[in-house]
């Protein structure tokens, strides 16, 4: 989802007539380049050739964003606005599934975006909560959520094996099972999805996984991985399934969103979430799924079915996602704000 939203701002900036480089880690003898689609008013550049003061604005995302910023010496640019997924606080808090020395340096990243940013753009109004408890109330923290694309790539045909049974697809990343990323939320994750599988496939559907994680503790009796596909692609494997599943990596996400859900309603996929995401009315608003007590995977199992032998409203959906959450609405908020501050 960082790549997705990554490219994605930057062409819908580019479309309102901004001049938007993405900066990506290219190395001089490397013979395969990065695949990144470009577009007008849209480049690719090398990091390692920016020269900072060349650009009004800079924007970085991730606490990784900005450190590698400061990596290539650009935290000192008079206007930078660094996006945040998830805000952690000064000690390891519920609901935020980063703990100890990881959550520790994360926390640390935030006080040096404090210190440097112009804006800092967070997912969720707990987010905005948080940090302005952490770092000050100041009116400089922006609430940009996640969102779909307004037009998505034509369809290649169905991507699933033809066997008559009902189709219940997990979209997104499930972590690593060592990574430095999230460990606990990788097993959380896993444990889910291999209880949901086996009960489902008990009731005759099948629960396919679809994207980047470790792989080696699904169980493949119950859970078929399906790997890591390209992004235009990877719109198939939500047109051609009939259910979309969201589950959470514990009892609720202190500010931290899924954003899998603009997608599974883009492409008019029924959802059945767990609830707990600050981003959960999103589902009901648009008529499309069910969203289940956290923790409950039996009512998880039930709607899932349920979903699967429901009539939906799918282009109504579809026009929701369209009229209230697409990438080109979000940047809308960047827009007006680096026009007020450079007016030519």
């Amino acid at each position: 989802m960082s790549h997705i939203r990554w490219f994605k701002v930057s062409e819908a900036l580019a479309r309102l007539g901004h001049d938007v480089d993405i900066a990506t880690a290219e190395f001089k003898w490397r013979f395969r380049r990065p695949i990144v689609p470009m577009g007008e008013r849209l480049r690719r550049v090398p990091i390692s050739r920016v020269h900072w003061n060349e650009y009004d604005v800079v924007k970085t995302l991730f606490h990784r964003g900005f450190r590698t910023l400061e990596a290539y010496g650009g935290q000192r640019h008079s206007f930078i606005i660094a996006k945040l997924g998830s805000v952690v606080g000064p000690v390891d808090m519920a609901g935020i599934y980063f703990y100890g020395r990881q959550r520790a340096q994360l926390y640390e990243t935030q006080a040096r975006i404090s210190a440097r940013a112009k804006y800092v753009t967070v997912l969720s109004e707990p987010a905005r909560g948080l940090w302005r408890q952490c770092f000050g109330a100041g009116d400089n923290i922006l609430v940009v959520p996640g969102a779909a694309e307004l037009d998505v790539p034509a369809s290649s045909g169905d991507p699933y094996p033809r066997d008559g049974r009902p189709r219940c697809v997990f979209a997104g990343n499930f972590y690593a099972q060592r990574s430095a990323s999230q460990p606990e939320a990788h097993r959380v994750l896993v444990d889910k999805l291999n209880v949901l599988g086996k009960e489902l496939g008990q009731r005759g559907v099948r629960l396919y996984v679809v994207g980047p994680g470790d792989a080696r503790s699904l169980d493949r009796r119950y859970v078929a991985y399906l790997g890591v596909v390209p992004y235009v692609e990877s719109w198939d494997y939500l047109r051609f399934a009939d259910v979309g599943l969201v589950v959470a990596a514990g009892p609720f996400m202190h500010n931290n969103e899924s954003t899998k859900i603009y997608h599974y309603l883009r492409a008019g996929l029924p959802v059945v979430s767990e609830a707990g995401f600050p981003n959960d009315r999103v589902i009901e608003e648009s008529g499309l799924g069910f969203v289940v007590e956290n923790g409950d995977l039996s009512a998880l199992v039930a709607k899932v079915l349920q979903a699967t032998q429901t009539r939906w409203d799918k282009d109504g959906a579809i026009r929701y996602v369209m009229a209230h959450h697409t990438w080109d609405q979000r940047v809308q908020v960047y827009d007006r704000i680096i026009r007020r501050v450079f007016p030519d």
